[in-house]
């Protein structure tokens, strides 16, 4: 009897990493009807990161109305473990998905904020924030006024917080920010190095998939280095270019500066929970995969996190597009990759047919 171990994360904007083990399972069955598979969903901080926890750790959702980025109410919800850690995702209140408009000057972070502070009046003795998937380039502002801070211009007058008005930033009081920010560990699952501005800062590398022309780009990144600026007057010293201040739209240097977390690999802390170790004991062969394998998977991202922790047993990755060459795959430990979309058609062409596609791809895996 052959074990296989399933830890993929999603497709972006087609299947859940729960849905991918499920398909995949149901497909290698088809074949060796004997296979012993243990499925466990995983992600590195974006979307899907709260249902993974649930999923291997236990827990609940527990649903809040928080502001959508563009300040529309919406319902999302947070995960509750047994041992009272909560895992706010932030794609799920201020992500890309949450709504049609992208609108990156005007996008705010407060829903990820209120979604932490109902994690804290639920009791939370310990916070996972998973900063993937974000929808904004606030620097973390939003988050940060949903839990007491305030922001002015140089004339005294109170800024709503997006990346529109970093730039006119003068003034931050933080003395109504909620103190139990300060009493209880915070950690941000995070896969990015980038520092918080600059050209390879959270602007210019990452607001033009939210919808930034050049002119934005540009706007919102002086607008980070201003309040990379006034944030050192006020807090004493310069968080800007500590590895993963540019996550989310600057929002992992809102939660490091401000709010004293401590930035981790979302990849590594999730498969810790899991138990992945344990079980991938004995595997004959592990299974990860996203929709797309390229160079950044390289950089921590859920197949080379997997793949780090497989102990040289048989590697596959099960993806829409490989884009990895083949030293690539070599360095993250893969052996063996199969494509959904081999041809690269268009996803808005094939996103109705992703369960078809996947289980067809899956069909094919040789045990």
């Amino acid at each position: 009897m052959k074990k296989v171990v399933l830890a993929p994360d999603s497709f972006k904007g087609s299947l859940s990493s729960r849905e991918v083990c499920d398909i995949v399972s149901s497909a290698i069955l088809s074949n060796y009807p004997d296979a012993q598979i243990k499925c466990i969903p995983v992600a590195d901080g974006g979307e899907g990161t709260a249902e993974a926890f649930i999923y291997s750790s236990g827990g609940e959702r527990v649903y809040c109305k928080v502001k959508s980025p563009l300040g529309r109410d919406v319902k999302a919800y947070y995960a509750m473990l047994a041992d009272k850690t909560a895992v706010v995702e932030c794609a799920l209140a201020s992500g890309l998905t949450v709504e049609q408009e992208r609108e990156p000057l005007l996008a705010s972070s407060y829903g990820t904020g209120q979604l932490i502070r109902a994690a804290l009046d639920g009791g939370a003795e310990r916070i996972f924030v998973g900063i993937g998937g974000s929808a904004m380039t606030d620097g973390g502002t939003g988050c940060l006024g949903a839990l007491g801070a305030r922001f002015y211009d140089g004339e005294g007058r109170e800024l709503y917080p997006c990346g529109k008005n970093l730039e006119a930033i003068r003034k931050i009081d933080i003395s109504g920010l909620d103190k139990r920010i300060y009493e209880k560990p915070i950690s941000v699952l995070c896969d990015v190095k980038n520092p918080l501005y600059g050209k390879n800062g959270a602007a210019y590398i990452f607001a033009p998939q939210k919808g930034a022309e050049e002119k934005e780009t540009e706007l919102l990144d002086r607008g980070l280095e201003n309040f990379a600026a006034v944030s050192a007057a006020v807090l004493g010293k310069d968080y800007s270019f500590c590895e993963g201040a540019g996550a989310a739209g600057g929002l992992g240097f809102a939660l490091v500066a401000f709010m004293g977390a401590e930035l981790k690999s979302g990849i590594d802390i999730v498969l810790d929970y899991c138990g992945f170790e344990k079980a991938a004991e004995g595997a004959d062969l592990i299974i990860t995969g996203e929709g797309k394998l390229d160079s950044q998977s390289l950089m921590g991202k859920v197949p080379f996190g997997v793949a780090s922790r497989a102990s040289g047993k048989r590697m596959l990755a099960l993806v829409g597009i490989n884009e990895a060459s083949a030293d690539e795959c070599a360095a993250m430990g893969i052996s063996e990759v199969l494509q959904t979309n081999p041809m690269h058609l268009p996803f808005e062409e094939i996103k109705h047919r992703a369960k078809e596609i996947l289980y067809a791809a899956a069909e094919k895996i040789i045990l």
